[in-house]
């Protein structure tokens, strides 16, 4: 079934938002600085406990963020969630890296109900394993990794990348009650999410580093970060809906009709 003119523009509205995420420009622009120097200012101590504290927070997130949400079609409510986000960023701010193990996962768990939120409002059923997998997947879009050398880029690469491994971890937490953190599946998927979130974390942390004005800074990032991956979770959620409507394949041969005919520069 060809999809009608009103789908297609909200397939490029999505296809807008998973190829230029923007969240470093938008970040740098509130520090009016380039973010990659305030970036190689971070000690390599800093960056391990970046990586140490992502990972973490995603394991805590997928236990039980949506655990007290509302399994009911709703519009989305983005702005309580970037509210959430932005008091969370200065305190995380105000204290500096040390702050990071306690003020991500509570930044990250309101986010992913954000994404949540999105999923809901798009149809899609809260209480499938398969569902709080694809919004915890959210988290690894909109950075790079070394798997967009392929011949694919940007969403596409990732939902091939990790669509294997979402399927296996969805069986696994659909026989078993509990997810257990030593669960191979489960740490494999939190793994290569944690890979590519860890991008964007380090960018966070780099910007809430910046001497003086942390705690400042540290809520405009938040509101950043949560807004970033508001957007990343409509892109990714509106194509899972069109692909309920017309089949993955047919959504993905639209898809990449828009990467061929957008200009080099979106698409990188």
């Amino acid at each position: 079934m060809a999809m009608t003119a009103a789908h297609l523009e909200e397939l490029k509205q999505a296809h807008q938002l998973l190829e230029n995420p923007g969240f470093a420009i938008r970040a740098a622009n509130v520090l009016g600085k380039p973010l990659e120097f305030v970036l190689e200012q971070l000690p390599s101590a800093g960056r391990t406990a970046i990586a140490t504290a992502t990972e973490k927070a995603l394991r805590v997130t997928l236990d039980g963020a949506v655990a007290t949400m509302e399994n009911k079609q709703d519009e989305e409510s983005p702005i309580l969630h970037k509210v959430f986000a932005t008091v969370t960023g200065a305190a995380g701010g105000f204290f500096g890296l040390a702050a990071l193990p306690i003020e991500l996962p509570i930044s990250t768990g309101v986010i992913f109900r954000s994404i949540a939120d999105v999923a809901r409002a798009n149809g899609e059923d809260l209480d499938e394993a398969e569902v709080k997998l694809e919004c915890l997947k959210v988290f690894a879009m909109g950075g790079p990794s070394p798997s967009d050398d392929a011949s694919e880029t940007g969403y596409l690469a990732v939902r091939a990348s990790m669509a294997r491994l979402v399927t296996e971890a969805a069986d696994y937490l659909a026989a078993h009650a509990v997810a257990e953190e030593a669960a191979p599946v489960l740490a494999r998927l939190i793994a290569a999410i944690a890979a590519r979130f860890q991008v964007q974390v380090a960018e966070k942390v780099a910007a809430q580093a910046v001497p003086v004005i942390g705690a400042i800074a540290g809520g405009s990032i938040n509101y950043l970060f949560v807004s970033h991956f508001q957007e990343m979770s409509r892109g990714h959620f509106t194509f899972r809906r069109l692909s309920r409507l017309y089949g993955v394949d047919e959504v993905t041969k639209q898809y990449r009709a828009l990467n061929a005919s957008a200009p080099a520069a979106e698409t990188a």
